[in-house]
């Protein structure tokens, strides 16, 4: 496991999610919370969008995954470096990318 992705469509549009294993047409995705390890959701392909540029502290992580709560650490990593990236383009003026919509289940 060393992809994230975002779903496009469903109740679970815009949540970030792990990709556990990937067919021709589907994913197999994960949280580490209402999708477990063990349990992912199946999702068509075509209803994702893949996490092209994930940072290599971030793609080390997911290959060690091993628990549902090391993947909720990753997660949440990531979407802390999303938020520092975002906030730091807009402190300098540049132009952003939109932001993720990304729940949290607290």
């Amino acid at each position: 496991m060393n992809q994230l992705a975002v779903s496009l469509s469903g109740h679970d549009k815009g949540r970030l999610y792990a990709i556990v294993s990937e067919t021709d047409a589907m994913v197999f995705l994960a949280d580490g919370r209402s999708r477990k390890l063990d349990h992912p959701k199946k999702k068509n392909l075509k209803h994702i969008r893949k996490v092209l540029h994930l940072p290599a502290e971030i793609v080390l992580a997911l290959e060690a995954v091993s628990r549902d709560s090391d993947l909720v650490s990753v997660m949440r990593r990531y979407q802390t470096l999303e938020k520092e990236k975002h906030s730091m383009e807009q402190a300098g003026g540049e132009d952003s990318f939109p932001e993720l919509k990304i729940e949290q289940n607290e």
